[in-house]
This record gives C-alpha cells, structure tokens and sequence, in this order.
C-alpha cells in the first residue's frame, strides 16, 4: 500500500481512537474509501456492537453535524423528506383573506419559508457536508428502500410545488442493518459494506478499560470473560458491547471490584433484557463461572 494510503488509514485509525472507539482494520479501510470514494457505506451486524456509533464518531472526527433518521416500519417520505407546515399555511392564508393576488399568495404558501425540512432534506440543504446517519434502514418498507436509492444515486429530491432542490453539499452516509429483512442488491451495489460482529475477548476488553474509568484491572477481565461466554448460550436477544459497557459502568458505581455469583444474580438485568434468557443464564451460572476461571469468587 502507498505510504500517503498508509498515512490516511492511520490517521483515521487515530481520529476514532481518539473519540474512545476501538476500530478494527476492515472499519477502518471501509471508512477510509467511504469518505476517499464519496460512497455510502452500510454496516450490518448484531445489535449493539457499535454501528450507529460508527457515524457519530465520524461526524466529531470531522466536525461536523450529524443527522440521524431513525427507520421504522411504516416510515415515508415525507417524515424522512420534509413535510409543509400546515398550520402556517393556514395562518397566512387567513390573513390575507382579502387580498386580490391570489396566484402569489399561493406562490408563497408553497415556498421555503413554509417548508419543514426533515433528516434527507436537512442534510442536502446543508451549507457544510455532514454525516447522514440512516439507522437501521432494515426496518422501513421496502418501498421507502426504492425511495432512497434515486436519492442516493442523483443527490437531488423533486418538491411538486417548487421543483427539484439538488444538494448543496454531499453529505457522507452511514446507513446501518441488523439484517431484520433481507435489503435489496440494488441498494447494496450503491454501498461500500462492512460487517461488525460480536468483539474478541481482548477488543472488548480493551473498549471496557477505555469507556470505564477506573474500571479495577480483575473485574473488567471477569466481565469480558464472562459476557464471552454467556454469548454462546442460546439466547433470544444476545447481548452485545453496548451491554457489556452498562454492566461494567452500574459496577464501578457500586465501587465493586470482582465479580459473585449474588452479584451477578442481582445485575443480570442489565445485560439481559429477556426474562427467559435470564432464567436460562440463571440456570447456567455455575457452569459460566467454571468457564470464566472464576468459580472461587462465588458464594
């Protein structure tokens, strides 16, 4: 690789490390030919292995704003668009109940004064490119995913009643899955891709120690050993990093430094959000601690 490809890679590298988010190669040279392409990148994964995060550390990284549109099932392109401020229109309307120039009373109600911008809007109408954050794009319809893809291949929206506003600025897309539903090859072939699965012991490790100050060294090595191994059970909504970090953050602020077995009775509930994952945890605990090397500090 060129020594300037090299020089950039690392600097991106760095720019994440420094807004406390431990990024493995492939995030980091998906990023790099992201923002050196111009392209969107789509990253799928579990959740809560730090997707979403992706875009926010991008958008201090660079800073810039972050927009963020949160799918949904359902969601169309006017709360993703814009919408028109009815209310307004209405109140202007009345005021000028009696004036005789009708045409331009309705040349202004359809007008960018009255236009509510919305995330897509906002972020090619914006004066400095920012990060378009589409969140969990598996969720919306797929009729919303057709939508997007004009937006993303012409960077331009048509408004019926004042035309087509083509973007000031590009910003750079993050678009993020937890593969609910299958997305379209379309879409994929508009994005770069990069998938973020469950972190290595010694990657979670190292982002408890970073995210939790004054974490104890023994009890961020018990919880990472220990959320290692209760990911292999077979659970219904298996717990990712976002989990691990709120369990070591409730432990700190209890000033514990090891893990029990009362102890993780107790606290299961913030790492599991099931109550028969956590009756099947509660059930396996003797065997997880025997796993984790920690079956000393039960009772």
């Amino acid at each position: 690789m060129p020594k300037q490809d090299s020089k950039d890679l690392k600097e991106i590298h760095d720019l994440f490390a420094n807004q406390g988010y431990i990024a493995d190669r492939p995030v980091t040279m998906s990023v790099y030919l992201a923002m050196k392409l111009g392209k969107p990148l789509l990253v799928e994964g579990p959740a809560g292995v730090g997707k979403t995060e992706i875009a926010k550390v991008l958008a201090a990284s660079m800073s810039t704003s972050l927009i963020r549109l949160q799918c949904y099932e359902g969601l169309d392109a006017s709360h993703a668009l814009y919408e028109w401020n009815y209310q307004h229109q209405l109140l202007h309307l009345k005021l000028h109940e009696g004036d005789q120039e009708k045409r331009k009373i309705e040349t202004e109600i359809f007008s960018d004064r009255f236009l509510l911008k919305r995330p897509l809007l906002q972020a090619i109408t914006a004066e400095k490119s920012t990060v378009l954050l589409i969140d969990e794009v598996d969720r919306a319809d797929e009729e919303f995913e057709s939508f997007l893809l004009e937006l993303l291949s012409d960077w331009q929206i048509s408004i019926p009643e004042i035309g087509t506003i083509k973007a000031t600025s590009v910003p750079q897309v993050v678009l993020t899955g937890n593969r609910t539903r299958e997305l379209s090859e379309a879409l994929r072939r508009r994005c770069l891709y990069v998938w973020i699965d469950y972190p290595s012991f010694d990657k979670e490790l190292a982002i408890v120690q970073s995210k939790t100050p004054g974490i104890d060294d023994q009890l961020a090595l018990q919880i990472c050993r220990f959320m290692q191994e209760l990911r292999q059970l077979k659970l219904d909504k298996t717990p990712g990093v976002a989990e691990t970090l709120d369990w070591a953050k409730a432990l700190v602020t209890m000033h514990l430094d090891f893990l029990d077995k009362a102890i993780v009775e107790d606290t299961l509930g913030i790492v599991l959000k099931d109550w028969q994952d956590i009756r099947h945890a509660t059930d396996s605990l003797s065997e997880l601690f025997e796993k984790t090397g920690i079956s000393s500090k039960i009772g």
